[in-house]
């Protein structure tokens, strides 16, 4: 086999985890030695571990991996980048999707590497609205562009499943700096996301 992706946890953090979703299972009523569920808290405990990966990655280092000197001063957009997250009030998860600009200014980075700071917010424990400042203070301190906009929409699970149970709602956040901040930039930008 040419390519072979291997997923690695750490030991101590996974036996822990295996322990406290045990206690979980126990308190809600369950037996965790139950057939179905025996493997459950390992899987769970692997789970979180790879929906909270982002708390070990660096998102400037990610830009900086992959920034070349560039005289292109135009609008770049990278939009419909899917995200998952988990909201920190519930541990309920939240999807949907970011739309990400930079306008350069002497600099750009690889198209993959808009999506992966993305993703490098997205999997921790999150609420949408620092997620999307997150995403444009790691861009624009990195890349130091004229402007950048994020804008993010998604559907949370815990306004979905439980509270007001209201499933067909959106929630919409964005940031702007620097040229993003003037009307008609901001306008262009819109109007290209939403085609």
């Amino acid at each position: 086999m040419a390519y072979n992706k291997n997923e690695s946890y750490d030991e101590k953090i996974t036996s822990g985890l295996v322990e406290n979703y045990k206690n979980c299972l126990h308190l809600l009523g369950e037996d965790p030695e139950r057939e179905g569920l025996q493997k459950t808290p390992e899987r769970v405990a692997k789970a979180m571990q790879f929906l909270t990966q982002g708390y070990q990655q660096d998102a400037r280092e990610i830009l900086e991996g992959a920034k070349f000197t560039e005289a292109y001063s135009e609008m770049v957009i990278v939009k419909d980048i899917e995200l998952y997250s988990m909201c920190e009030h519930h541990m309920l998860p939240f999807f949907g999707k970011a739309h990400v600009a930079y306008i350069p200014n002497g600099y750009i980075t690889g198209l993959s590497k808009i999506a992966r700071v993305v993703d490098v917010y997205a999997r921790r424990l999150q609420v949408q609205e620092r997620l999307t400042h997150q995403i444009l203070d790691a861009i624009q301190e990195t890349l130091q562009p004229q402007g950048v906009a994020v804008v993010i929409e998604a559907q949370h699970l815990c306004m979905m499943m439980r509270g007001v149970q209201k499933q067909n709602s959106l929630t919409t956040t964005s940031a702007f700096s620097g040229q993003f901040e003037h009307g008609t930039t901001r306008a262009e930008f819109m109007k290209l996301i939403s085609k």
